[in-house]
């Protein structure tokens, strides 16, 4: 049951010999919170009234940091990778729509398992706009499941595709440019320390050379390079991707990541002073966000390109100093073409319309809540139908939307269903990271993490409760 108030909050913090009687309350003394503690602060966090959420969130920042779980950035791993230090791994990157409590505690029960620490939670805009749930908000649920499952050590937190809408950006350069920069200034806040710069959508391929395809593509990335470098907290150094090749459409080449970097490189070294550079590249190799779902609901086979990914790979660490080349479009994929990308040395892959499938569709889950999502997904977002959908793929494609309604009802779940779902979450990532080979990584990632814990600021509404 969540908190009510911040009444409630400041009673638990003085149950865990939280300090509260300095101007900021200090956690270096207090007690882990007990299991049941922290589920109510992150169902607090998810679904209570914004200030009683807000000191939620602090709450569990803090207990959190006092526990040794620290927001941190994959930018010495990769570096790592890119200095040939390891190798045929693939890196998780785990897009956790809804639910997101305990969705992450089947990841953490799962890592504990494979001894794994080598995998990365991650938002798009996108998912934090139709689930209504901030990066702030997500960051919290993330770090409560770590709490609450015994994990110690550094936690990855990404943002996914900090996309440029390319009419936005044709209307108003300036204004969409803004745009993204404040998206990226709220991320850092909550504790997102990797980056994936998505420009992508400017290429134009109808432009004479491949060069200038990705011209504007490669400016503007520089350009949010040195914005979050100016951002960053001190001591971390925020991991930073670019993409060349928009998911869905054609393959990437080569040529393309060849040309996306000379211009890159070039616009890198106008800067006043010399600044670490993007340290992955993600490309298309034929797959789709979410797969191709055909008229009757089932997914078509898809044909990756491991060839490319493994050649686009090479070339960054050979040349650029990179760690390699990104895998999006992936979670629909069967195990024996997962099990292909560490092979590939594909360094990360985007996993996401897997683990909501998982959810929506398993068997455990109350015919209510399967009701509740299917009227509400054709009464509220039947505008976005394409043409010629079928009811099948339309309700496939576009139920990820009913997040922003069912936080709540999948909070209330009957128990039982909701451990039932638990478990057949932690068997998919328990086969996921066996797939992509990040078993036996706790030393590899303690060994190139540098743990800089950040203090979140206090939140005013914690400070006039204290006050009154």
């Amino acid at each position: 049951m969540a908190c009510s108030s911040i009444t409630e909050l400041l009673a638990d913090l003085k149950a865990i010999k939280v300090d509260l009687s300095g101007p900021n309350p200090d956690f270096s003394k207090s007690q882990r919170p007990p299991d049941e503690m922290i589920d109510r602060w992150a169902e607090t966090a998810a679904i209570a009234e914004p200030e009683t959420r807000a000191v939620a969130i602090w709450a569990i920042r803090e207990a959190a940091l006092a526990a040794g779980i620290v927001p941190s950035s994959v930018q010495e791993l990769y570096l790592a990778c890119a200095a040939g230090k390891w190798s045929g791994k693939t890196v998780p990157a785990m897009n956790l729509r809804g639910w997101t409590y305990h969705t992450c505690r089947a990841v953490f029960r799962a890592a504990k398992e494979l001894d794994s620490k080598l995998f990365i939670f991650e938002q798009a805009v996108g998912e934090a706009l139709y689930a209504q749930q901030p990066p702030i908000e997500y960051a919290a649920g993330v770090l409560a499941a770590a709490l609450r499952e015994g994990h110690v050590g550094p936690v990855f937190l990404q943002a996914d595709h900090d996309q440029i809408n390319a009419k936005a950006y044709l209307a108003d350069p300036k204004a969409e440019v803004r745009k993204l920069e404040n998206i990226m200034r709220e991320q850092v806040a909550a504790g997102l320390y990797s980056i994936d710069i998505d420009a992508s959508t400017v290429v134009d391929l109808a432009l004479a050379t491949v060069e200038d395809q990705q011209r504007v593509n490669a400016e503007l990335t520089a350009h949010f390079t040195e914005f979050v470098r100016g951002i960053e907290p001190e001591g971390i150094t925020i991991s930073l991707g670019a993409e060349i090749g928009e998911v869905g459409h054609e393959n990437t080449t080569p040529e393309e990541l060849r040309s996306f970097m000379k211009v890159y490189l070039e616009e890198m070294a106008k800067r006043s002073r010399k600044l670490p550079i993007v340290s992955k590249i993600s490309i298309n190799s034929g797959t789709y966000h979410g797969g191709k779902v055909l008229p009757d609901g089932t997914l078509a086979a898809v044909n990756v390109d491991y060839e490319l990914l493994k050649t686009i790979s090479t070339i960054c660490r050979q040349d650029y100093n990179m760690a390699g080349a990104v895998q999006h479009g992936a979670s629909t994929l069967p195990g024996e073409q997962l099990a292909m990308l560490p092979k590939a040395e594909t360094v990360e892959v985007h996993l996401a319309l897997g683990f909501n499938n998982l959810i929506f569709d398993h068997p455990s889950l109350p015919q209510a809540l399967r009701d509740q999502i299917r009227e509400y997904t054709f009464a509220n977002h039947a505008n976005e139908r394409a043409e010629g959908e079928t009811d099948a793929q339309f309700f496939y494609n576009t139920r990820k939307k009913s997040w922003k309604v069912m936080k709540k009802p999948f909070w209330e779940m009957p128990a039982q269903a909701q451990a039932d779902i638990m478990k057949s979450l932690q068997d998919m990532f328990r086969n996921m990271f066996t797939w992509m080979n990040v078993g036996a990584t706790s030393k590899l990632v303690t060994d190139n993490t540098t743990l800089v814990k950040v203090a979140p600021p206090v939140p005013e509404a914690l400070r006039k409760a204290r006050a009154a």
